[in-house]
C-alpha cells in the first residue's frame, strides 16, 4: 500500500501543471505494450518491460501550438526527461511532435523524416552491429530532420546524411529552425542533466542525439 501510493504521489505530481500541461510517467499501459510487440520492442537480454517508463509530455511546436508527446525511455532517466522537457515547455522551446516509433513501424529514416522526436527502440546504431543506447532507452532524439547525422563513408570518403532528407541541414553554419547548438537550451539542459551530445563527437556528428552517461 505505501509503495501505491508513492507512485501515486509521484505521478500527480508529474501530471500537475498551469493550463492543463501534462508531463507524466508510469509503467508502460498493456495496449502500448501490444502495440510495441516487433516494432520498437524485441526479445533482448539487457533489458526488460519494468526497465521502461512512459512519458506523456506537453510541447510547443514552432508555430506556437501546445501538444501532447509520448516517448519510451528507461526509468533511470524517466525524471530527467520530465525535468528537462518542463523548462523547455516553460521557454516554448519548439518540438514538432513526438510521436512513439511504432507509428513509424520503428523506421528510424521516416521518423527522421518526420521530424519526430523520440527515445527508446531496441536497434543497432547506424552503421554497426553494436546496440544502440536507444536500445536501453537511454538515449533521445530532438528534431531529427534539422539536427541529422552526418558522417563521412570509410569507402570512399562521400558524405552520408541521416535522414536522407537532411543534407541541406548537414551545414551547421546556416540559419534554419529547430538547429541545435552549443548555445541552445535543449543542449544546455541535456548537458546539466548528465547527457552527453552526439554533435560533439568526432569522427561523426548526430546532431539529434542526446545519450545518458551516468551511472
Amino acid at each position: 500500500m505505501k509503495l501505491l501510493l508513492t507512485t501515486f504521489i509521484f505521478w500527480l505530481c508529474c501530471t500537475t501543471g498551469a493550463q492543463g500541461q501534462t508531463f507524466s510517467s508510469q509503467s508502460i499501459p498493456d495496449s502500448v505494450w501490444t502495440t510495441m510487440q516487433g516494432k520498437t520492442w524485441h526479445n533482448n537480454p539487457y533489458i526488460s518491460r519494468d526497465d521502461l517508463r512512459y512519458l506523456r509530455i506537453s510541447h510547443y511546436d514552432l508555430e506556437g501550438r501546445t501538444h501532447v508527446g509520448e516517448l519510451i525511455c528507461n526509468k533511470l532517466i524517466a525524471g530527467k526527461l520530465i525535468a528537462i522537457f518542463r523548462e523547455l515547455y516553460k521557454a516554448h522551446y519548439p518540438i514538432q511532435q513526438m510521436r512513439l516509433p511504432d507509428n513509424y513501424d520503428a523506421s528510424d529514416e521516416r521518423q527522421m523524416r518526420a521530424n519526430n522526436t523520440s527515445c527508446f527502440c531496441y536497434r543497432n546504431m547506424s552503421g554497426s552491429k553494436n546496440l544502440s543506447k536507444h536500445a536501453r532507452g537511454l538515449a533521445i532524439d530532438i528534431n531529427p530532420l534539422y539536427n541529422p547525422y552526418v558522417r563521412h563513408s570509410k569507402k570512399d570518403g562521400s558524405l552520408i546524411v541521416e535522414p536522407e532528407t537532411a543534407k541541406k541541414y548537414a551545414d551547421r553554419k546556416a540559419d534554419f529552425p529547430y538547429k541545435i547548438t552549443r548555445s541552445d537550451l535543449c543542449y544546455k539542459l541535456f548537458i546539466q542533466h548528465g547527457f552527453k551530445w552526439g554533435g560533439a563527437w568526432r569522427t561523426l556528428k548526430d546532431y539529434q542525439h542526446f545519450e545518458f552517461s551516468g551511472q
